[in-house]
């Protein structure tokens, strides 16, 4: 390449580069705080699709007209929905080479999240550490929130993920 190479990518060859997907183990050092982009706007079908797949079919999350007498004053999207969405926006950076999920802990809904809200998140890297059961793993430990297109704070969790301890090797034998 004539050029530097772009953050976040890497050379196959001449001319040619490939996206990274996740950070690797030696990136994800405790401290480092990550703001996950591109927001994800809640749509009314994220939020039916997410009742009917989980069988939560209470009417706050599914009948406007019920929804409009409540509190509220429209559908609340199921709590279920807003975690899948928000860990979701951060795999690409985080988790993108996960070997396996080990926990989701502290969990905490801090505002009502309805249909057309924007979602933003952020995460922070609390601990680090190689894995003593599964050999070419670290163990990573991270604290994740998520704010509305008001900078409302709706929610925040733990998770805990295995990660390779070489991304590259990952990568190659993969074709990532």
């Amino acid at each position: 390449m004539s050029t530097a190479l772009p953050r976040g990518y890497r050379a196959l060859d001449h001319d040619r580069i490939r996206e990274n997907v996740g950070l690797s183990y030696g990136e994800l050092a405790p401290g480092l705080v990550i703001e996950h982009r591109p927001g994800r706007t809640v749509t009314e079908l994220d939020s039916l699709l997410g009742a009917a797949l989980s069988g939560n079919i209470a009417p706050i999350h599914t009948d406007a007209y019920y929804s409009s007498r409540t509190q509220w004053g429209q559908i609340l999207v199921c709590s279920g929905v807003t975690l899948n969405l928000v860990a979701g926006m951060t795999v690409r950076s985080i988790s993108g080479l996960t070997t396996a999920n080990l926990a989701v802990d502290r969990v905490r809904f801090t505002a009502p999240v309805h249909i057309g809200d924007t979602l933003y998140a952020e995460t922070k890297i609390l601990t680090r550490r190689t894995s003593e059961s599964s050999p070419g793993n670290g163990v990573i430990t991270c604290h994740t929130t998520a704010r509305n297109q008001a900078d409302t704070d709706i929610m925040a969790f733990n998770r805990t993920f295995l990660v390779p301890l070489n991304a590259d090797t990952v990568r190659d034998a993969t074709n990532y």
